[in-house]
């Protein structure tokens, strides 16, 4: 009964609901107007023919004919009564059998199934919540996050215009709220004043829009955007943003920096404190094809392999694990550590010849600035002429078309990007440049992470996610002091020291053999001892510093906490 209450006072609140309940209203009371009227002229043609009925069988007679049942138990026999019982039919027809339902569904009946669906889609958080992190999109980068979101425990809501789209997520388990984005009641039932960040990730008019409406109620709380166009940085920040990104240029500058010809030093990808995490390509290096234990890295440079990506596979590498032309070097260390291994391994430089960019957006033109910058030819294959800038550095056509690639430089060309925003489209062309030359460097881009794996397959050498890069400076920002995660799933994180470990040596521990993780640093006594020697003692009091990939931290939390 109290569901039900609930219900009517939903039909009930609201200019449109209270409207459609007053047309209902008035079409009821034309229908018993109706009912009585005939059942008035019922009685006189009766009494017409010398018969005489009760008023009750008059509306019986009358309800029988016009929803055309007919029992047939009271007729009229003369052709006025048969002409009347006629106009009752037809009218009963039109009125009770078709414009009834029609106007029940319409005013009553669709309204209470839109209530019943509302009520699946809550348009508010409870009294209370706090510390939970607010999206406004269901765009990639959104839709990753909120799976890391979850891995961490930490509450989110997303916002969703649309209250088919909201329920349609809301069956996927994922925690939606239905509101307008424009709409300051929106973010006040969000709670937005409590949450520890929202992230507005629409295009760049709609996020001053909704930052602006966030600002109206809270001055205080964090607010993420990305920005798509350099002009929008300026006006993101003006209309009240803490953190502006351009996750595409900042995707295009990565590629640009692992090209071959380019800076080969070690591309520092994370800083945890005095510790910094980088990532050194082993292509054309004085120790590829060597073991991990011949390239003396640590000896001679004083920064520790902690990991291995090798085509998209994180391994935790042995002594004898052997180093490849598809490598990429993981190295924790600290910047003194880091200068002496580029100082050591300065490449030799290949700027002679164009790197080749697939596609002309935003990616590959920012791509392609970083490689001006740093003086190395480039060459974009671009299919839509709006996009191309000059004769010299574009060609106009389809990288699927073996003429084209040949014109750009496919056969002398060190390095290709694959860089369009269609995933499908990357894996054709990193295949098709994988059978053109398979010795060259394919470094691809990728818009979903469930896609990093298939490019991979298909012969990139190194794959770069879009939704990774912005989840990861996102989710930096969220945990600052607790968890950094770099690249493609690899995170670096703060733990104590397990009580189960205290007092054992780092080398007796198995941390890196049990769980997958390596100890890059121990924090003891407000400073970070940076690469530890395997002899330390682990005390109690220490904070360890891991590096991982997203399975192993979970191996590790699961074991020891």
């Amino acid at each position: 009964m109290k569901y039900m209450f609930s219900q009517i006072s939903y039909l009930l609140h609201g200019r449109a609901a209270r409207r459609n309940v007053r047309m209902l209203a008035r079409y009821l009371f034309f229908l018993v107007a109706l009912v009585t009227f005939y059942s008035t002229v019922f009685h006189f043609l009766m009494e017409f023919e010398g018969r005489t009925f009760s008023w009750v069988t008059g509306f019986y007679w009358t309800l029988t004919v016009m929803s055309t049942l007919g029992f047939g138990d009271i007729t009229f026999t003369s052709d006025q009564g048969r002409i009347f019982s006629m106009v009752v039919l037809l009218s009963g027809v039109i009125y009770l059998l078709v414009m009834l339902p029609f106007t029940f569904i319409q005013f009553f009946y669709a309204p209470w199934l839109e209530a019943q669906e509302k009520s699946r889609a809550p348009n508010e958080l409870p009294v209370g919540t706090s510390g939970h992190v607010i999206l406004t999109n269901t765009d990639p980068i959104s839709l990753t996050l909120v799976k890391r979101l979850n891995k961490y425990r930490i509450d989110y809501a997303i916002i969703v215009e649309d209250l088919q789209s909201a329920l349609d997520f809301h069956d996927k388990d994922f925690r939606v709220v239905v509101g307008r984005l424009d709409d300051p009641e929106t973010f006040r039932r969000l709670r937005t004043e409590a949450a520890a960040l929202v992230v507005v990730n629409n295009n760049d008019m709609i996020n001053s829009n909704i930052i602006f409406t966030i600002r109206e109620l809270s001055d205080s709380v964090r607010i993420v955007t990305n920005a798509d166009s350099d002009d929008s940085v300026d006006i993101l920040q003006l209309a009240g943003a803490t953190y502006v990104f351009q996750f595409t240029r900042e995707l295009g500058e990565s590629l640009a920096r692992r090209a071959i010809g380019a800076s080969m030093h070690a591309n520092v990808i994370g800083r945890f404190g005095q510790l910094l995490i980088a990532e050194a390509p082993a292509m054309r290096m004085p120790f590829e094809g060597k073991t991990l234990k011949e390239s003396n890295l640590r000896r001679l440079t004083g920064v520790t392999v902690v990991g291995i990506w090798e085509r998209g596979r994180f391994e935790i590498p042995a002594p004898d694990t052997v180093i490849s032309g598809t490598s990429v070097l993981v190295l924790a260390g600290s910047e003194i550590h880091l200068k002496t291994y580029d100082e050591l391994f300065e490449m030799r430089s290949e700027k002679s010849r164009r790197v080749l960019i697939l596609g002309g957006g935003r990616v590959g033109r920012a791509a392609a600035e970083a490689l001006k910058e740093q003086k190395i030819a480039y060459c974009i294959v671009e299919t839509n002429k709006e996009f191309i800038e000059d004769n010299d550095n574009y060609i106009h056509g389809s990288a699927a078309d073996i003429k084209t690639l040949v014109r750009a430089g496919i056969y002398e060309a060190p390095t290709v990007f694959v860089t369009t925003h269609d995933d499908d489209i990357n894996i054709y062309l990193t295949i098709y440049c994988r059978k053109l030359r398979p010795d060259i460097q394919i470094i691809s881009r990728s818009t979903l992470d469930r896609n990093i794996s298939k490019l991979h397959s298909a012969g990139a050498d190194l794959v770069m996610s879009y939704a990774s890069l912005g989840v990861n400076t996102i989710i930096n920002i969220l945990r600052p002091d607790e968890v950094l995660m770099l690249t493609e799933g690899l995170n670096v994180f703060r733990l104590p020291v397990p009580s189960s470990l205290a007092g054992v040596s780092l080398g007796e521990s198995g941390i890196r053999q049990r769980t997958g993780c390596s100890v890059v640093a121990i924090h003891s006594g407000g400073s970070d001892r940076i690469n530890p020697d395997p002899a330390t003692i682990l005390q109690k009091s220490d904070e360890l510093i891991l590096i991982g990939s997203a399975d192993a931290e979970t191996r590790f939390i699961e074991l020891y906490t």
